[in-house]
C-alpha cells in the first residue's frame, strides 16, 4: 500500500502535464461562462473516473504479489485456570406449616369471636366461643351428683376399713363414685369443644365466619391463622440432580416481585421420586425477619450443585463440531517474534456451562494460546497472525 501514494501522483502530474494549455478552475469560475464551467466540470469527471479505474488495477496487483494479505488475523488467550460454580436455576413457591384453616370441632351458634384480622395471638389463647347448648350445666349437675358420690365412697371405705357393713355395699359405692368421675371427664371435653384456642402463636389473618352464625365440625371455616416466622420454599427438582443437591447447599433466592434477594441453604432433600414427572422436592429455609416474604409467593432459585476452584473455562462461541459430533477448537503453536503462528485443532470434551463459558474437562492444559476472533475462518495447519492489542 506505501507504493500507491507515488503512483497517484505520477498519474496526476501525467494529466496535469498533458493539459498545460487548458484553463484552471479558478479561470473558469471567473469567466462566468455556465457552458464553460460545465464542460470544465465533465471533464474533471472523466479524469477522476479514469484515476479510480488506475488504483484498483494497482490494487489488484498488490492483492496478488502480498503474501502478508492472504495470513488470517486472529486474536488470542491464554487458557488459565479459574474458580467455576455452576448453578442449578429453578423456580418454586413459598410456604409454611404454620398456615391453618381452623373449623370448628362442635355444632352450634358462634356466639363470640374475639380476635379481629392483623391481631397477633399466643398458643392456646381463647379465638372463639359456640353456645354448648346447656352442657355447661349438666357439667354442673354432675359435678354435685360426684360430690355426693364421693362422701358415699368414703364414708363406705371408713366402714369397710372397720370391718363394718357389706362388701358389696362398699364395691356399690365406689363403682358410683369412679362412673360419676368418668362422666365428668367426658362432659368436659364436649364443654371444651366449644371454645377455640389457637393452634399455635401467629397472626389472625381472616375472620371468614361472623358471630351469631350456625356452624358445623369440618364444614364451616372460621379463623385463618398463620405464623411467618419458619417459612421456606419447595420446589421439583429433575431426578438427574439427585446426587448433587444436598442438605445445606447454597441457595440464591430470588423474588422478582419485591425486588428482593437473599442467600440460603437446602435445608430438606425430599427421597421420594415422582414417577408423574420424575422429579423430587427439596425445600429451601427463607429468613423473614421482616415479615415481608408471604406464602405462595413466587422465587426464583439458584443452587450451586457443582464447583471446581481449578476449572478450565472457554466461551461456547468458539467451539465447532466435526462429522463424528465431536467438540474441537484451535490453539496457537510455533510462534514467532513477528505474532505469526500456526493454527492446531484440539478435540476437548466439554462439562457443564455457566453463561457465555463452558467447562473443559479433557484436550486442554493450562497455558494453551487459545484462538478466540477468527476461529471458525482457520484451519488445522494454517498460519496466523495474532493481533492482540497487548502484543
Amino acid at each position: 500500500m506505501k507504493n500507491i501514494l507515488p503512483l497517484l501522483i505520477l498519474t496526476f502530474l501525467l494529466f496535469s502535464c498533458g493539459s498545460g494549455d487548458k484553463q484552471s478552475v479558478d479561470d473558469v469560475i471567473e469567466s462566468q461562462n455556465l457552458k464553460s464551467i460545465r464542460a470544465k466540470k465533465s471533464e474533471l469527471v472523466s479524469e477522476q473516473n479514469l484515476i479510480k479505474q488506475e488504483i484498483k488495477k494497482l490494487d489488484i496487483v498488490i492483492a496478488e504479489l502480498d503474501e502478508g494479505k492472504k495470513i488470517p488475523l486472529i486474536t488470542t488467550f491464554n487458557l488459565e485456570e479459574t474458580d467455576f460454580k455452576h448453578f442449578l436455576e429453578l423456580q418454586g413457591n413459598v410456604t409454611t406449616k404454620n398456615l391453618l384453616m381452623i373449623y370448628p370441632e362442635y355444632s352450634g351458634v358462634l356466639t363470640n369471636v374475639y380476635v379481629v384480622e392483623g391481631q397477633k395471638v399466643r398458643k392456646g389463647e381463647v379465638l372463639a366461643k359456640i353456645d354448648d347448648g346447656g352442657l355447661s350445666q349438666q357439667l354442673a349437675q354432675l359435678k354435685i351428683q360426684a360430690e355426693l358420690a364421693k362422701t358415699t365412697f368414703e364414708r363406705q371405705q371408713r366402714l369397710w376399713d372397720q370391718k363394718i357393713g357389706s362388701e358389696m355395699q362398699y364395691l356399690q359405692a365406689k363403682s358410683n363414685y369412679e362412673a360419676q368421675d368418668q362422666a365428668i371427664a367426658q362432659l368436659e371435653q364436649q364443654v371444651a369443644k366449644t371454645v377455640v384456642r389457637a393452634p399455635f402463636s401467629g397472626t389472625i389473618d381472616d375472620v371468614l365466619t361472623e358471630q351469631g352464625s350456625v356452624v358445623m365440625p369440618g364444614q364451616t371455616e372460621l379463623l385463618r391463622i398463620i405464623n411467618l416466622d419458619n417459612m421456606y420454599i419447595v420446589t421439583d427438582v429433575p431426578e438427574k440432580y439427585i446426587a448433587n443437591i444436598t442438605r445445606n447447599k447454597k441457595v440464591e433466592v430470588e423474588f422478582p416481585v419485591l425486588g428482593k434477594k437473599i442467600d440460603s441453604k437446602v435445608r430438606q432433600v425430599g427421597n421420594f421420586i415422582n414417577p408423574a414427572n420424575r422429579t423430587f422436592k427439596v425445600e429451601v429455609s427463607v429468613p423473614n425477619k421482616d415479615k415481608s416474604i408471604k406464602p405462595n409467593l413466587t422465587a426464583k432459585l439458584r443452587i450451586n450443585d457443582y464447583s471446581n476452584t481449578n476449572a478450565l473455562l472457554i466461551p461456547q462461541g468458539i467451539i465447532s463440531e466435526n462429522a463424528d459430533g465431536e467438540q474441537y477448537i484451535y490453539i496457537v503453536t510455533d510462534k514467532t517474534g513477528n505474532d505469526e503462528a500456526v493454527a492446531e485443532k484440539k478435540i476437548i470434551t466439554t462439562g457443564l456451562t455457566q453463561g457465555d463459558y463452558i467447562e473443559v474437562i479433557d484436550g486442554l492444559e493450562v497455558g494453551n494460546e487459545i484462538i478466540q476472533e477468527g476461529a471458525r475462518s482457520v484451519n488445522d495447519g494454517q498460519t496466523v497472525k495474532v493481533i492482540n492489542q497487548d502484543s
